[in-house]
């Protein structure tokens, strides 16, 4: 299945569009997300920084997911770096 992934923060900076399309296996989990992600990063973005990835948040339109939950079908999804500031 293909998945949207909006990319926020951080990230928006790897990439002008601001969004990807991954390929993932029916019944994927987020945690297959964050692998596709990384590889992808690994392989497009030269200044990627994986320590980020793992310390990221994946959200739907309305539910932040766990590894272990599965990506709804058809629905965008966003990585979110965490947040800092004063």
């Amino acid at each position: 299945m293909k998945v949207e992934v909006k990319l926020f923060g951080a990230f928006r900076a790897h990439d002008p569009g601001a969004t990807l399309e991954l390929e993932l296996p029916e019944g994927a989990r987020v945690a297959d997300l964050r692998e596709a992600l990384d590889r992808h990063a690994r392989a497009h973005w030269p200044a990627y920084r994986p320590e980020l990835l793992k310390a990221s948040a994946f959200a739907s339109e309305t539910t932040v997911l766990r590894d272990a939950e599965h990506v709804p079908d058809g629905v965008p999804m966003a990585v979110l770096p965490p947040v800092s500031g004063g």
